[in-house]
Formats: C-alpha cells, structure tokens, sequence
C-alpha cells in the first residue's frame, strides 16, 4: 500500500480502503460540501477528492469483517487526518529507510524524513488526539493513539528487519504481508532453550571457520564471516520442510560462504573437507573416515569451494528431504538457471503420454547471492524472467543475498545505480525482506516468513541478509587499500556469535563460561578430526583417468525402426482432437508431408524429426525441448504446437500418439539464452531419463550462453562427474545472410572437445539425424551419456537432397562418415579425395550432378560426425583409392574458423601413417575475423569460386 499523492498510480478503490468507521463517515460529509462549494473544505481534501473521487464505501474490511460507517460527524482537522493516514502508509512503504539493518555503516546516512511526522506537519501531540482506530484497522494493546500506532509500527517496519512489498500488484499478497507484520505474528517467540541452541548454531559456523584459518593459513576459503546467520537460516528452511510435503531442496551459491554450507547444511564430512586443503604441493591428507573418502567427483576435479553436495536430512520426520547442494564455477550468479532447471525436473511427472504432470510441493529452489552479482550479473533477471513462465516455472523460489557491502575491491556506489541490491527484484514484484545479519532473531523471522510466503503464494522472495565481509575477498587479499574507512569499523565490530551472546547475557539465559565453552567444544571437536588424519606421500599427483564407458566407441547403437511403426506414428501425426481447427494452409502442408512417407516412403528433415521424436516417446522415453520460437521451428519447418484460428487453443501433434509412453514438453522460450540454456541442461542433469533439448533460433545465439557451454556442458562431467545427456541445436550454413546467421561458431565447440566430453555433428540428411537423436536417447541414463552438440540446417531443411528414403529409417544406424550420394566406397580413378561436412558437401554434390562424368577424378566424403572423428573410417576409403593424390578438405567457414584447424592434425598423422606421397589441402574461405561478408552478391560469388577450387586438380590451399 502506497503513499497516494499525485505521483502513485494507486485505485482509487485502493485508495478509499484506508479510511474506517467515523472518518469515512466524516469524509462523506465533506466530499457533499465539496460538491456543494469545494472552497468550502480543507485544501487537502480537496486534494484528495480531485484525485480520486467520492469515497467509495467498502462492504467489508481486509479481514473479512463487516465495518461500521458513522454518519456522525467531529470536530477534526482533516488535514491532521488525512496527513496521519498519509504518514501510516509512509512507514508501511518506506520504513525500510529508518531501519537499522546495517552491522557496520557503509555509505551515506539516508533521508528518512519521509516516515517522520514533521514531514506531514504532525507534531505528537496532533497524532495523540487522533484515536488509533481512525487510521489503522489493527488492534494492539497499548496503541489507543495515531501516536502509539506510529511508533508501533515503526518498530515493525523500520527496526532490525524491513519490508518492501508495495511494488507487489496482487491486493491478496499485500494484505498478507500487511497482516503478518502488523500484527507482531512474523516475530517469533523463541524459548530460552532455542535462542542457546541458535547461539549454538552460529558459534558452529564462527568456530569452523576459525579453525580453518589457524590450520590452513593463507589458504582462499571465502570466510562466511559476517554473515554466519546464512547457515541458521537455511537450516530453518530446511526444518520446515521436513513437515510439508517437499522431498527436495536445490540449492545454488558462489564462494561466500560456501564451505560452511556444506558441511553444516549438506552433512560433508569434516575430514573429507579438512583433506581437500593440501598443505602443501607434494603432501596429500587422507581422511580417517572411509566414508570420507568414497565422496568423489570428476576425473580433474576443481578447487573446494566449487564442489557440490547432496544429503537426505530428517528420515524420522514426517517429510524427509534430499537436499542438494550444485556444483559451481567461479562465474558466480550462473549456477541460478541450473538450480531452476533441477527443480522443475524433481517437480515433474513423466511417465504418461501428453504433458508432464507438475507438482511444486516436491521440490523447492534455494539461490544465495552476492549482493554486486545479484545486480551486476544479467543472468540474474533473466533467471527472475523464467519464475512465472508456463515452461519454466518452480512454484517459488527462496532467495538470500548474501549482502557483504563490497564486490570484491568495488564499493557500492561504483557497482549499482540502486540504493538497494535487492531492488532489480522489485522489476518482478518480488518482495523483500531486509534483515540485520547480527540479529540472529530477526534473521530466523525473514526466514519463517519467507518460507510461509513461497508456501503460501508459490511465488520468488528475497531475503536481504545484510552484513558484512570480516576479511578480504579471499584470505589472502587486504581490503585495508581500497575500504579503509570501512575495515576500521569492522576491525573494531564484535561477531555475530558474541553481539548474540552478549544479549543472552543480558537476558539471564547463559552466563559468559557458557559462551566461552561452545567456542571450546567446537574448536576441540574439529581439531580431533584433523589429529586423527594421516599425510600420504604423492610427489606425482595426476588426475584420475576418464571412465571406460567414456572411452569406447558409439558403433554398437541399433536405432533402426520397424516401418509399421513408423507408418503408425506418422499416421497419428495428422490427428486431431474433435473440433479442432487448424490453420488450413498449415494443414494442407502438413497433410502434404505426412503422405508423401506414407505413399512414396520419402521423408523431409521435419518429417525424419518427427518420427525420432515419436518413436522415442514409443519407447517410454520423456522428452523436453525450448528455445526462440522451437514450438513452430524459426524456419516455419516443426510446427509440433498447433493453434485453433478459432479459439487459440493450442495442441501438440505428440500428445495424440496411441504409441506414447511418456510425455512431450515442448515450449517457446523467452528472448534469452543464457538463462534458458542453464535451466535445460539442470534439466538433464536433475532428468537423467529424459532427452532434452535445446535449441538456438540461430546457431551464433548460442554465443550468448557461453559460459554455460564453458563451465557446465562442455567440462562438469570431468570436473564435478555431473552427468547431461542433452542436444544443442544449432542453426548453421553460409546462405548469404550475412556475418550473423550464418556460422553457430563450431571452431568454439571443437576447440572444447577432448576426453569424449561431448558429440559435435553436422549431419545432411533426414535419416542420419533420426538415427543420430535414437543413439542419444538410448545413451541416457548410462556412464556413456554425454551431450550432443548439432550443426543444424537452414535452406537445407526444404532441400530434396535432404530427403532419406524408408529403408534408412528401417535399417541401419547414424553414419559418423557418408559417402557422397551416387559414388561407390572407394574408387580406382579418383586422384583427388574432398572431406568435409555440412551444407557444402550438399552443394558440391548439386554441381557434381551438372557433369556427373567430368567429376570421376573426384572422390568425396561427408564427416557427419566431427567429433569423435571419423579418423578410422576415413583411413579404410582412402586404402581403397590407390590413386589420390590430393586430399582436401572443404568448408565453407574461413580457415581460421569452421572444422580445419581441428581436423589438419589428425588428417595430417594419417597420411604420415599411410606412408604415401599424398598432400593435404585446405580449400574454404580465407582468414577473416568476421564469419561471413554482408553482401548476398559477394557470398554467391565466394561460394562458387570454393566450389570450383574444391573439383579441380591442384587448386587448393594450405599443403603438405
């Protein structure tokens, strides 16, 4: 509820709600003066009525009851009334100004004249005239005045924890919150034994990591320190649900913090983390516990304090709860879209045909920030964006800012345009709580009330956990240089444990020994763990090899279809539900496709798409696939959302297959990549029985989310041994579209690829990429699963030479190397053999035809399978072509980019291998720094000229 003045766009039904009983009364005596003579009533009033109207008189008050108007009317300064009523709202809005939410002080004192009364002209003896009840349809004992009420609500809204909610449109969750935080319910009442076992808690944390620093010193740690309460607070989440029906936590953070997280929330052992700080380069700890050492990940492993965790807490609850902690790199904020995309999969029911049932009581998402990321990093607000879209959405997630006042050696002012990191939220009517990270009290209460609001409303909250940074941003950096004046009053600021310690003191509930031997008890605790450890001698350390299933080939997948089958599927392709009307031009298209497969036995690309996709469902595997525009397909070709032109109703082709037996879920995403590409591989991840999918609108989009293809799909199985299995579907091929749109950048992807870390394709025909989807589907869930990386069509998907005849579907499998279309394997005449992959291939096959008996000196293969390269196959054709002199390798990226410096290597030891005076050439586009030029004209005349370098004797580039 707002300050209604000119400036806020508030209803006036709104605005009429804050007026009660006499006052509404007097008010409607007034507002019929005002209409008599509006120079007859007060300035303010008259105000007030031109702005909103007749006071509209409501039936029944926020809760729920009848109320009582009074004709009668009284003697009262409507200006000290309307001012009163103007001043409540004030503090219920801007309170947040006066709180004392800070620890230490860090910036500017801020204006808080909005919520004092002289700002209104109200001195106190105005406001205790004013009976409460006139501006405030609470009741508290003690607060019988306007004056009583506002120092009431003072300490509600403007003490150690504050409130912003007005920015949240639904009248409902206002009122909630107007409720909770008026009537005192969010502020718990704790027993003495609790508030020993909260002080407990928080010398847990301090003492850990206390201990840290005098056994590890100098080591980067990331220190909690300043903002302990972090750990209670999630612990009280986490207490909570184990009496709803929730049976997973996911939870995201960075550094800050972290190691305290995981071993007090996630149960890591302590020897197991004690183990991870080596002391020194050719020592290795070993943890005394086997447990202990059981706990492992990727074969590279990554530093401490990016690991993840999982642990199932409260197994005699009434709920217990698997808790996981995910794996994160240094690129802070992007973990956020993973752990959604974790969460919507433990929500989601797969296994029926149609759309996955969902339901957000299984799993909830908890997101710890940093306070200059929170604001600073992009994916932040396109994470936000996803929290109430159809395809995205968890039902709520719980956010902390870890709120430490500095980004590394970057102050507030330099790092926000906004008083508050939190305020980006406001952009998507989140509501915020700040809290002061050294009221442990309060801390627990922004958590209760926290919990209760996404419970309750299935919606974001921010907790705004404001604190500090007791050391540099890590252990081995000063902040004394770039925060002086900050770190003075940090130096000289008791912990959190010992400001909590000191107030139990003062409540008679435990004496200072008390105090002192927690601190005891956990530093002893923690040392006998470390005492108990042995050093092992490792003056080689090397990182553990790749798993065997890993390693071997991907030959043994048999993803042919029985042609009933697919002629079943492909028939169901054209059902639809009663009634239902579809665009008929589409139809008719549709229709048009669909028989061609059945009559002539021929298939497009849309069509060999389809069939993948239904026989994958056939065989009881969900699907899941987003992206710009995937539902249609950017080129008009998928078309798998119909929508009536009557009603707008919408309908799946997939979702009317007698054959399915699990669900199709496929969605239009937002503009945004990064965020969206996180979301579907935690998806994979978190789904490890369902293919996901995918896709650019065009390829070079994808550069967008390169940090997710950097730290997570490219290198978490090596680093973390987290698991994905899904498709990237890229659009690529120079059509003359100019430098965007024409190249998804595969130098990028090839240059990450090692240790079979992923599949990279470019595949020409409709049949290859059916087999191509079968073998990833039947990889999931397995220790061979890794993710596939597809160069995918543009002008080729309406080509004929794309087309794939039945018996491909029927027999056979994916094809990592093809024979140009027409040729034999091998050939005696050939003295040239052309390698490449993708849309040239297809060209130079249309300008063979031209001549198709000029070309017999030419020999020509297609590399559908980049990596793993084809290497093998490639050696057995060439043993076959005893007369080639000339291998080159075509593409039509310039060399610098596309597939040449991948493959130059490897083709270049072959022909060593062979022993053979061969040459190796290089036939494409020059060095450029841009992928393509501008001009369709230019692109045309590029092209032909690679073309006819490629069929030519001795034209070539780079050689042997």
């Amino acid at each position: 509820m707002g300050v209604y003045d000119v400036t806020q766009q508030g209803s006036s039904e709104r605005f009429w709600t804050k007026f009660y009983g006499p006052n509404m009364g007097y008010l409607e005596e007034q507002y019929e003066r005002y209409l008599e003579d509006k120079n007859s009533v007060d300035a303010s009033l008259q105000e007030m009525f031109e702005q909103y109207g007749a006071p509209k008189v409501a039936t029944v008050n926020q809760q729920g009851e009848a109320t009582q108007h009074s004709n009668s009317s009284f003697n009262m300064n409507a200006k000290h009334l309307t001012s009163a009523i103007r001043l409540v709202e004030a503090i219920r809005r801007y309170g947040h100004l006066k709180a004392d939410i800070y620890p230490v002080k860090a910036g500017d004192s801020i204006d808080t004249s909005v919520v004092e009364p002289e700002n209104y002209g109200l001195t106190k003896e105005d406001l205790e005239a004013i009976p409460a009840e006139w501006v405030w349809e609470g009741q508290v004992d003690g607060v019988k005045t306007a004056n009583d009420l506002v120092e009431y609500l003072l300490n509600q809204y403007a003490s150690r924890i504050s409130f912003e909610y007005d920015h949240v449109n639904n009248d409902e969750e206002r009122y909630w919150f107007q409720q909770n935080i008026e009537s005192g319910k969010y502020r718990l009442s704790m027993s003495q034994e609790e508030k020993k076992e909260l002080l407990q808690k928080i010398t847990d944390v301090e003492g850990f990591e206390n201990f840290l620093a005098k056994t590890f010193v100098a080591q980067k740690r990331f220190s909690i320190e300043g903002l302990e309460m972090m750990v209670p607070i999630l612990d009280r989440f986490v207490q909570n649900s184990l009496y709803d029906d929730t049976e997973e936590i996911l939870m995201g953070m960075a550094h800050r913090g972290r190691l305290s997280v995981l071993t007090h929330i996630l149960g890591k052992p302590f020897d197991k983390l004690f183990s991870e700080f080596h002391p020194s380069a050719d020592k290795e700890l070993i943890p005394s516990s086997p447990d202990s050492r059981a706990i492992s990940y990727g074969w590279t492993g990554d530093v401490k304090y990016h690991f993840g965790a999982e642990r199932e807490v409260g197994g005699e609850k009434p709920s217990p709860t698997k808790i996981t902690l995910a794996h994160n790199p240094s690129h802070l904020e992007f973990v956020n879209p993973v752990v959604e995309g974790f969460t919507r999969a433990a929500q989601d029911y797969r296994y029926q045909k149609g759309k996955p049932i969902r339901d957000t009581n299984k799993a909830f998402a908890i997101l710890i920030h940093g306070d200059a990321a929170f604001i600073g990093e992009g994916v932040v607000p396109e994470t936000f964006n996803l929290s109430a879209l159809p395809g995205y959405e968890t039902g709520g997630t719980l956010h902390i800012i870890a709120n430490n006042l500095v980004g590394f050696t970057t102050s507030q002012e330099q790092s926000r345009s906004t008083r508050y990191a939190s305020d980006l939220a406001k952009g998507f009517e989140v509501p915020i709580i700040h809290v002061n990270a050294d009221d442990p009290e309060a801390c627990i209460a922004a958590a209760v009330l926290a919990y209760d609001y996404r419970k309750k409303f299935k919606k974001d909250i921010v907790i705004d956990l404001v604190g500090y940074r007791r050391y540099g941003h890590n252990e081995m950096d000063e902040p004394r240089a770039t925060q002086p004046l900050l770190y003075k009053q940090i130096d000289n600021h008791p912990t959190c444990a010992s400001v909590y310690a000191k107030q139990l003191e003062d409540e008679g509930i435990i004496t200072p020994e008390t105090f002192e031997s927690m601190k005891n008890g956990v530093f002893e605790k923690l040392k006998g763990i470390y005492d108990s450890m042995t050093e092992n001698i490792n003056e080689n350390p090397e990182a553990e090899p790749i798993p065997e299933a890993l390693q071997k080939d991907l030959e043994d997948f048999d993803t042919a279809v029985p042609e009933d089958v697919l002629k079943s599927i492909n028939k169901g392709l054209l059902e639809r539900p009663e009634g239902f009307q579809a665009f008929k031009k589409l139809e008719r298209i549709l229709q048009k496709r669909h028989e061609t497969f059945d009559k002539e036995g021929k298939a497009d690309w849309a069509v060999g798409e389809a069939l993948a996709f239904g026989s994958i469902l056939h065989d009881g595997l969900p699907i899941r696939m987003s992206g710009q525009d995937s539902e249609r397909g950017t080129f008009a070709h998928r078309h798998l959302v119909l929508h009536d032109v009557e009603t707008n109703e919408t309908y799946s082709p997939m979702h009317g297959l007698s054959e399915a037996k699990a669900t199709f879920d496929i969605h239009n995403s937002p503009l945004s990549e990064v965020a969206v590409l996180g979301f579907e591989y935690g998806y994979s991840v978190k789904a490890p029985k369902t293919l996901v999918l995918w896709e650019a609108q065009f390829g070079d989009f994808a550069n967008v989310a390169q940090v997710i293809f950097d730290q997570f799909i490219s290198s978490a199985r090596a680093k973390w041994g987290e698991r994905s299995n899904m498709v990237v579907l890229l659009p690529h091929g120079y059509e003359g579209q100019g430098p965007e749109h024409s190249s998804a950048r595969l130098e990028r992807f090839l240059q990450s690829a090692a240790e079979n870390n992923w599949i990279v394709a470019n595949v020409t025909n409709s049949a290859q990429f059916f087999h191509l989807l079968r073998r990833q589907a039947a990889l999931v869930d397995s220790e061979a699963a890794r993710p596939l990386i597809i160069m995918t069509p543009k002008s080729l998907l309406r080509s004929p030479r794309a087309v794939s005849e039945l018996k491909e579907f029927t027999t056979g499998k994916f094809k990592p190397l093809l024979l140009q279309p027409g040729l034999n394997k091998t050939s005696k005449k050939a003295e040239r053999l052309l390698i490449g992959s993708g849309k040239v291939m297809v060209d130079i096959e249309e300008k063979m035809s031209e001549n198709p008996e000029g070309y017999k000196h030419v020999h020509v293969l297609r590399v559908e399978q980049i990596y793993p390269f084809p290497l093998k196959q490639i050696k057995e054709v060439l043993k076959g072509c005893p007369n080639v002199k000339e291998v080159v390798w075509v593409q039509e990226e310039p060399k610098n980019m596309g597939s040449w410096d991948f493959v130059k290597e490897p083709l270049f030891t072959m022909l060593d291998e062979l022993g053979k005076d061969i040459e190796l050439k290089y036939v494409g586009r020059c060095h450029r720094s841009s992928p393509s030029v501008g001009d369709p004209q230019i692109h045309r005349t590029e092209q032909k000229r690679i073309l006819a370098k490629a069929l030519e004797m001795s034209e070539g580039g780079e050689s042997k």
